[in-house]
């Protein structure tokens, strides 16, 4: 008599679906053959057929565990909300020990967020990095450090005061080798639009603030080379804190598209076709003037804007002596291969390979030891080729051979609940001697991550929040666990979530795995799991947003085929109105592409209202 049927006499509904239903109502019994189960129980629930539920979600069940599977390797719960202390960065000037009062004890010491900042979802996770055994997570106006040990395990050793601005870029040192800081200390910075604050953490986990420097105009990278601390800006703007002389330069160079480094080196792309480079180690001065010394390595031929960048720099036992591998895209969607001869040292280095495949700007690039790998604005399309070496050195015997073509589909949250771009890179990650391997997550609102090969999209594994939470973050790390001579660190990826946890999987034992069967042909969702996944989410047709890499980011002006599709949780639905949906679909077929966001804002907003 509660069920569906008592009120209803029309069924419209899928007649597939209700065949085992209507055999569960007469015999009791559950044979759901080939169906989906997930789509048997969303029409067992829309029917009211509890006892059919509850089994189906038993069967649903089965493979799922709040510990997870095989690869999940540990949980770190979200920070508390103790607060000992509320430390105004604002308001203070110098440098100045976190000592009693404040933060005796960091590892203890956890922060609200600020009242006074307008936050969607404070608590999640935006970004981790990591550096040795060490990772550092940024939530909204923290952030948190923590050391392994193959002891105890992950432990809090850090957390920072509460910031009044929200955390935009995250950069951590836990291998100050020699110098003024001592060899224990470690460092981490974060930034927020033109600010950085620098903090140095010593072995007891105190806090000294080492300074708070201002790049003047936007940071869009935060990164340590050796023991410097480097910020740069795509308006052409590079910041440089020296270990040795504790002091803070900007220095302005051509509008940048993309960096790398190698060493003590710092490479950066400029959108004028040139490669350029500073020694940050020895932090050379101009006399003249007391300028940064850059320097140009490479022009490009054709001048197109440099949009990403590679460095390969061979091992250190190869006899080959000084030679430096380099390979970058363009904004046409060309990629270079340009090399530097041991013997032609003072000439500069040399075009070696030119790639034409791609129609949209190259936004990553990566050369490896055995592949080249580049990502497009098309919705992450990736090209490979397998890299021919010599006794170590790029070789043109066979040379460079494609390899294979597959996208890395993932859609942007538009209302910024999906986490931080800078959190959410999809990699290539991995060290250049070994296999590296690309993150796709999806959807935004999605507690699932795919974890593919870069070298030919095939899929490694799948991981799965073990608490259900939406996953706002990730990276892939080596931490070394183990201080026993010949033991080889261990890979894993690290994914923060909505809640503020972190959780972690061993990517070292999934490629185990997957060495010793022949990889499923399967590379990112199929169509059934991007269907699910989809299901989620409604789909806007919206400009193409700003690509902004870690290492690499392009920018708008020089992104003009790139395409892709943005998601929303409930900013314009489109399918509630074909008039409305035809409308806009003609209106972004048909705009110049100098129109205006805020014209498109307006014309979208007025068509809403009628």
């Amino acid at each position: 008599p509660d069920s569906f049927f008592s009120r209803y006499i029309f069924i419209d509904r899928d007649p597939s679906l209700f065949t085992p239903i209507l055999n569960f109502l007469r015999t009791k019994e559950l044979f759901p053959r080939s169906i989906n189960v997930h789509l048997l129980m969303h029409e067992a629930e829309f029917y009211g057929i509890t006892p059919l539920v509850r089994k189906l979600q038993l069967c649903d069940e089965l493979d799922r565990s709040s510990c997870g599977n095989v690869l999940f390797n540990g949980y770190l719960p979200p920070p508390g909300r103790q607060i000992y202390s509320r430390f105004d960065f604002t308001s203070r000037a110098g440098k100045g020990i976190l000592s009693k009062g404040g933060f005796t004890f960091p590892h203890t010491c956890h922060f609200l967020p600020s009242d006074t900042a307008q936050l969607a979802d404070p608590g999640m996770v935006r970004i981790i990095c990591g550096h040795h055994n060490w990772i550092a997570v940024a939530y909204a106006q923290f952030v948190v450090c923590y050391r392994v040990k193959e002891s105890t395990g992950w432990q809090q050793v850090f957390t920072s005061p509460r910031l009044d601005w929200v955390i935009d870029r995250v950069a951590l040192n836990a291998k100050v080798m020699g110098g003024s800081l001592g060899d224990n200390d470690k460092m981490v910075a974060v930034a927020s639009g033109t600010e950085i604050i620098l903090w140095t953490i010593c072995p007891d986990g105190n806090g000294n603030e080492i300074g708070v420097f201002s790049l003047n105009v936007p940071v869009e990278a935060l990164f340590f080379v050796a023991n410097q601390l480097i910020a740069t800006s795509h308006t052409g703007k590079v910041g440089v804190w020296n270990a040795v002389t504790k002091h803070w330069q900007n220095q302005d160079v051509v509008p940048i598209n993309s960096y790398d480094t190698a060493g003590s080196f710092l490479i950066l792309g400029c959108n004028n076709g040139s490669i350029y480079y500073i020694d940050v180690q020895k932090f050379p001065l101009r006399m003249k003037d007391n300028d940064l010394l850059v320097t140009e390595l490479y022009r490009d031929p054709t001048e197109d804007a440099i949009t990403a960048l590679s460095v390969y720099l061979t091992p250190k036992t190869s006899d080959s002596g000084n030679w430096i591998e380099i390979a970058y895209g363009t904004s046409s969607g060309t990629v270079r291969v340009i090399v530097q001869h041991p013997e032609t040292v003072g000439s500069g280095p040399q075009l070696f390979q030119t790639f034409s495949v791609h129609r949209s700007p190259v936004t990553k690039i990566m050369l490896s030891e055995k592949h080249l790998i580049s990502v497009c604005a098309d919705n992450n399309h990736v090209r490979t080729w397998t890299v021919t070496r010599f006794r170590g050195m790029i070789s043109t015997q066979p040379g460079s051979t494609p390899l294979t073509s597959f996208k890395i589909l993932s859609l942007e949250d538009i209302d910024g609940h999906g986490g931080c771009a800078a959190g959410t890179e999809i990699g290539p990650y991995g060290e250049r001697d070994d296999q590296q391997v690309f993150i796709q997550r999806v959807v935004p609102d999605t507690d699932k991550l795919y974890v593919r090969l870069s070298s030919n999209g095939k899929r490694v594994c799948e991981v799965r929040s073990v608490d259900g939470t939406s996953i706002t973050s990730f990276m892939v790390h080596e931490c070394e666990g183990s201080s026993r001579i010949g033991s080889r660190p261990r890979r894993y990826l690290f994914s923060g979530h909505a809640n503020g946890s972190i959780q972690m999987w061993d990517l070292t034992t999934a490629m185990e795995i997957a060495g010793k069967v022949d990889i499923r042909a399967l590379g990112g969702p199929t169509e059934e799991e991007l269907l699910e996944l989809l299901d989620q989410c409604d789909l806007a047709l919206t400009r193409t947003p700003d690509m902004s890499p870690a290492a690499s980011f392009t920018h708008s002006s020089s992104t003009p085929r790139a395409s892709t599709s943005r998601y929303t949780s409930h900013h314009w639905h489109l399918r509630k109105s074909r008039c409305f949906q035809s409308t806009v679909f003609l209106l972004f077929s048909t705009a110049s592409r100098t129109v205006s966001e805020a014209l498109i804002d307006s014309f979208l907003e007025a068509l809403a209202q009628a």
